[in-house]
């Protein structure tokens, strides 16, 4: 899939589900139920054992038109390229690094890394990145989207940390792109309700459509 594709699926859902497990078979368990609820983002990170293989399995076990499968917590080009090889249609980090950059323009695969300063976003701008994560979320808030945005409006942002389906229309209406949520995503699902995680998943979905729509007739 070429790279605008990737980016104009994550928009258009417009949830990412950040997948930290204990096992494979966990793994797999929460991004099913994530996906079934909708949710097509599935992150899977490199904190979890054997990821790559996690990475590998979610595509043969989840139909390709309602997944998008990518690698989280990169913080090297090393574990890029393992990422890209098992299949990840999008790198996530918590911290901007030039040589994952440069491996993922090189491949054309969406870098999506983590920033906190107007500068950390120029320049990950400047190195390629055509979403850029805000984290964490909890610590900057829907505000700081907005203020980013007046400066840099054409700033593809998505905030992770913090994020809830109390909070996930304001980061929409703040001007977020998409947004990124973990544990309280995922949360029900690590403690075996399943029923429970695809049920927020279709509520964040439901959310963002619902923020999206008042935005577009100027709420």
């Amino acid at each position: 899939m070429k790279k605008f594709d990737v980016l104009n699926r994550l928009a258009d859902c417009g949830v990412v589900a950040v997948v930290r497990a204990k096992s494979e078979e966990e793994a797999i368990n929460i991004g099913k139920a994530c996906t079934d609820g909708g949710v097509k983002g599935i992150e899977v990170t490199f904190t979890v054992p054997g990821a790559d293989a996690v990475i590998k399995a979610l595509k043969k076990a989840i139909p390709a038109e309602k997944l998008i499968v990518g690698a989280g917590s990169v913080l090297d080009s090393e574990t890029a390229r393992v990422a890209i090889l098992a299949g990840a249609e999008f790198i996530v980090a918590p911290s901007f690094n030039e040589g994952v950059a440069k491996l993922c323009n090189r491949y054309q695969v969406p870098y999506i890394p983590g920033t906190q300063t107007i500068k950390e976003i120029v320049t990950a701008m400047e190195a390629g990145c055509d979403v850029i994560k805000v984290f964490p979320g909890d610590m900057l808030g829907p505000t700081f989207i907005k203020d980013v945005k007046g400066p840099l409006p054409y700033a593809n942002l998505m905030p992770s940390g913090g994020v809830n389906l109390e909070n996930a229309g304001e980061w929409i209406k703040k001007g977020a792109v998409c947004i990124s949520s973990g544990s309280h995503l995922t949360a029900p699902a690590t403690k075996g309700d399943l029923a429970e995680t695809t049920k927020r998943a279709q509520q964040y979905v439901e959310a963002v459509r619902n923020a999206r729509a008042e935005l577009a007739a100027g709420k």
